[in-house]
C-alpha cells in the first residue's frame, strides 16, 4: 500500500491552523513540536518532580526529567530497530515515526504528572472527585492541547500526531470511572487505594479528543474508544466494595512505542538507582527476582544471569552500566510489530510489543520494584506526607481562592466564575504544575508559622 503525502497532512495540522511564517525556517512540524516541549515550563519543572519518591537523596538519582530523556532515547532505539530489522516493504514502514516525532512524544509523556509522584496524583484526584477527577496522562493532554504557554486557547498547539502519540488512554472519564467510597471527615483517614484515578481523558477535553481522532473513519473511532469493563468482585480489607475503573483497550502505533520505552526505562534504569542507594541488595535479588527470571527458561537469562548479577552488584559503575545496557538492548532488539486487524488505519492497526518471554521478564522487573522499593513503609510514609500536604493546600486554596492564590492564577479563577467554568480545575492545574520543592515551600508558607516571608516569590 502506497501512502501519499496527502495522507500524512492531517497529522501535521495544529488546532490553531497555524503554519510557520518565519523566514527560512525549514524545520519539520515535529521538529517545531520538539522545540516547544523542550522550551516549555512544564518540561523544565520535571527536573524537580519525583521519579521514585525517597530515592532523591543525592544528585545522582533520576528525576522525571532524566527519566523522560531516557524514555526518549529508548523510544528512538525501538524505532531504529524496527526500521532496520524488518523488510523495507513492510506495510507499517511508511507510518513508523521518525526520530524527532518519537522523541517529542516520549519527552512529553510525563509533563502532566503532579508533585510527589503517583501519590500526589491520588491526592488531587480525591479533591477533584466530584469535579471531573485528576489523572496524570489526562493532565498531559490538557497541557499540550489547552493549557500550555504557546497559545491562549490551544496550549502548546502541537501537531495532531504528537497529541495522538501521547494519548495513552483515549477514553473519557465518565466512560471508565468506578464508584468511590464516601468523602472523608478527616484527611488523616486518607487511604490511597480508595482514590486511584481512572486512566482517561477529562470530560472537559471531549472536543480535543474528537479533534485528534478526526482523520480516522467512524468504525476506527468507535473501536479506539472501547473499554474493558471493570471488575466488581474485589474487596478492601474492611469489606467495602473496592473502586474499580474500566480501562481503555487500544492506543496508537506511536503510543505503543512510547509506552514500551517507558516500561523499559522504569523496569531497568530505575532499578539501577535502587541498587546504587542500597535499597535493593544482592540477597533480595537472589531471593525474590533471580529464581523467577531463571524460570522463564529464556536463552538470554540462561547465558547471562550470573554475569548480570555479578555486574549489577559489583559496586563498579562501568560493570553495572554494562549489565543495564545489556538488559535494555535485549528488550529493544526483541521488539516486534503486532497487527490489530480490526482497525483500518495503519496508525491504529499496527502496535509494537515484546515476545511473551521478554514481556514476562519486564513485568517481573516492574513487580519487583513495586514490591521492594515503592511499597516499602519508609517510601510510603513520604508518599503519605506528600499527599497530606496537597490535600490541605487544595482545601485552603479552594476555600478562599481570590485571597490565597498567586495573582495570575486568582485572575484566571475569577474568570472561570464569570463564565461558569469549573474553578476547581484552575486550582488543580496550578497544584499539578508544582514541583516537589515548590509544593513544600508553599505548604510551609501557608501552614508553618515560623517559615515563609512576604519577600519569597510565589
Amino acid at each position: 500500500m502506497n501512502h501519499t503525502h496527502d495522507e500524512m497532512l492531517p497529522w501535521h495540522e495544529r488546532q490553531s491552523g497555524h503554519q510557520t511564517s518565519r523566514h527560512n525556517d525549514y524545520r519539520t512540524p515535529y521538529q517545531r513540536d520538539r522545540a516547544r516541549i523542550i522550551h516549555s515550563a512544564a518540561f523544565r519543572r520535571l527536573q524537580s518532580k519525583t521519579q521514585i519518591l525517597a530515592i532523591r537523596q543525592n544528585d545522582y538519582s533520576r528525576t522525571r526529567l532524566t527519566h523522560s530523556l531516557e524514555v526518549a532515547q529508548i523510544g528512538k532505539g525501538l524505532v531504529h530497530q524496527l526500521k532496520h530489522s524488518t523488510a523495507p516493504e513492510a506495510a507499517f514502514h511508511p507510518w513508523l515515526a521518525d526520530d524527532t516525532l518519537i522523541e517529542t512524544i516520549c519527552l512529553s509523556h510525563d509533563i502532566g504528572h503532579p508533585p510527589f509522584g503517583h501519590g500526589g496524583e491520588v491526592a488531587l484526584n480525591y479533591m477533584m472527585q466530584s469535579d471531573g477527577g485528576f489523572e496524570g496522562n489526562a493532565q498531559t493532554l490538557r497541557i499540550l492541547g489547552k493549557r500550555g504557554s504557546y497559545s491562549p486557547i490551544y496550549g502548546m498547539d502541537v501537531t495532531r500526531r504528537t497529541l495522538l502519540g501521547t494519548l495513552k488512554y483515549p477514553v473519557l472519564h465518565a466512560n471508565v470511572v468506578g464508584t468511590y467510597p464516601s468523602k472523608l471527615e478527616n484527611f488523616r483517614q486518607f487511604k490511597a487505594s480508595d482514590w486511584s484515578p481512572p486512566k482517561c481523558v477529562y470530560q472537559d477535553e471531549h472536543d480535543l479528543l474528537q479533534w485528534i481522532t478526526e482523520p480516522f473513519n467512524a468504525t476506527d473511532r468507535a473501536l479506539l474508544h472501547e473499554v474493558n469493563e471493570a471488575e466488581t468482585n474485589s474487596f478492601f480489607d474492611n469489606k467495602r466494595p473496592k473502586t474499580q475503573h474500566a480501562k481503555a483497550k487500544h492506543a496508537s502505533f506511536d503510543t505503543s512505542i512510547m509506552d514500551l520505552a517507558d516500561d523499559i526505562a522504569y523496569g531497568v534504569h530505575d532499578l539501577e538507582d535502587a541498587i546504587v542507594l542500597g535499597m535493593v541488595t544482592k540477597d533480595m535479588w537472589l531471593e525474590h527476582l533471580e529464581p523467577k527470571l531463571a524460570a522463564l527458561a529464556s536463552p538470554y537469562f540462561t547465558d547471562n544471569l550470573n554475569d548480570l548479577r555479578s555486574q549489577l552488584f559489583s559496586r563498579q559503575s562501568h560493570l553495572r552500566k554494562e549489565a543495564i545496557g545489556s538488559l535494555v538492548s535485549w528488550f529493544i532488539t526483541s521488539c516486534q510489530v503486532i497487527e490489530k486487524s480490526q482497525f483500518d488505519h495503519p496508525l491504529l492497526r499496527f502496535q509494537v510489543g515484546l515476545p511473551e518471554g521478554q514481556r514476562q521478564a519486564l513485568s517481573l522487573l516492574k513487580q519487583f520494584e513495586m514490591q521492594h522499593i515503592i511499597q516499602r513503609p519508609e517510601v510510603q510514609m513520604l508518599v503519605y506526607k506528600g499527599q497530606q500536604m496537597l490535600l490541605e493546600m487544595f482545601e485552603a486554596y479552594s476555600a478562599d481562592p481570590a485571597r490565597l492564590l498567586p495573582r495570575e492564577i486568582a485572575i484566571e479563577w475569577q474568570k472561570s466564575q464569570d463564565t461558569d467554568e469549573n474553578g476547581l480545575r484552575i486550582i488543580c492545574d496550578y497544584m499539578a504544575s508544582m514541583t516537589d520543592d515548590y509544593a513544600s515551600r508553599m505548604y510551609n508558607k501557608l501552614f508553618v508559622p515560623s517559615l515563609g516571608s512576604v519577600f519569597e516569590p510565589m
